[in-house]
């Protein structure tokens, strides 16, 4: 799902996955959500801190600067292999970067890294978990094997959780132009490693929390394409294969395309115009992006929101 996992749900997820997680005081409550609201979720953002020393890293991403108020991220990874979760919420850790780049962590499709980044006019903080990784930054500052091991698991035990693969894990040098971080390890081997983690069942002996032994629903193809042709030009109300559609409308408002109110079973112009977003994220254009589902974009949906789709 898009929505934010729980902090109980993200601590599940890390230990399951074998992390090592550090709970500092007052983390699940820390967070910039007075600023605007966090999710829905799209990936993970990695990031270097330009520090040395665990403790003052670890204060620093916790508290922030008087020009950037802390939390600076929601875990901060030390060179021992650690995860100190230090925010639960909005964060000040991606910043503004490229709507192109999002799109395509949204779909998941790019070859071995996401479109170069060449505008600032999409806020990243409500949209991404961030991770601060300590290290210099100058790229002679070592990467110890467990701190890069603690960075795909963590990254991994995310995109678990949500049904993502690993072209939602992106470095913060790839959201935006104007940073060069992670810096000493590049992106597309972290997501090789991430990707492979991802083919197994999480080894850090718990339980996965994402359900992958439950069946997932099904939606129908031809339901919905009929309930999109038939409900707009109906009576407000009117609903076609409702079920089917409420679980589409469910997974359109997780991607903060359709309110919340519009949730109703019914694929009314409403719904049909988020549908018609969507299809644009997913790099379709003009009468491609009519609202009308298609079979590659509806399993893109589905895969992103837990249902499978059948003809």
């Amino acid at each position: 799902m898009a929505n934010p996992l729980s902090a109980d749900a993200l601590v599940k997820a890390l230990k399951a996955e074998g992390v090592t997680v550090v709970e500092h005081d007052g983390w699940r409550t820390h967070n910039r959500n007075h600023k605007g609201a966090w999710g829905p979720v799209n990936g993970v953002v990695v990031h270097h801190t330009v520090t040395s020393g665990s403790d003052a890293t670890v204060r620093i991403c916790r508290d922030g600067y008087s020009s950037l108020p802390g939390p600076l991220c929601h875990g901060v990874i030390t060179k021992d292999g650690k995860v100190h979760l230090v925010g639960h919420g909005r964060a000040n850790h991606a910043g503004r970067g490229d709507s192109d780049v999002l799109g395509a962590v949204v779909v998941e499709k790019y070859g071995s890294t996401p479109p170069r980044p060449n505008e600032m006019d999409t806020d990243g903080n409500p949209r991404f978990y961030g991770f601060e990784c300590e290290n210099l930054g100058d790229g002679k500052d070592p990467w110890p094997d467990a701190q890069l091991a603690a960075i795909e698991r963590a990254s991994a035990a995310i995109c678990r959780a949500h049904g993502w693969t690993a072209k939602s894990v992106i470095g913060h040098k790839e959201w935006t132009n104007t940073k060069s971080d992670p810096r000493g390890f590049t992106m597309p081997d972290m997501r090789a490693r991430i990707a492979k983690r991802l083919g197994g069942k999480p080894s850090g002996g718990g339980s996965s929390g994402g359900g992958d032994d439950k069946p997932k629903p099904a939606v129908s193809l031809a339901h919905i394409i009929a309930a999109a042709r038939k409900d707009p030009p109906a009576a407000q109300g009117h609903t076609t294969h409702e079920t089917e559609v409420k679980r589409v409308e469910h997974a359109l408002a997780a991607e903060g395309l359709l309110a919340s109110n519009w949730v109703d079973g019914s694929f009314g112009t409403k719904t049909l115009t988020a549908y018609g977003t969507w299809q644009r994220r997913c790099g379709y254009t003009g009468r491609d992006a009519d609202g009308i589902p298609g079979r590659n974009s509806l399993r893109a949906l589905g895969k992103r929101h837990g249902f499978t789709v059948t003809d």
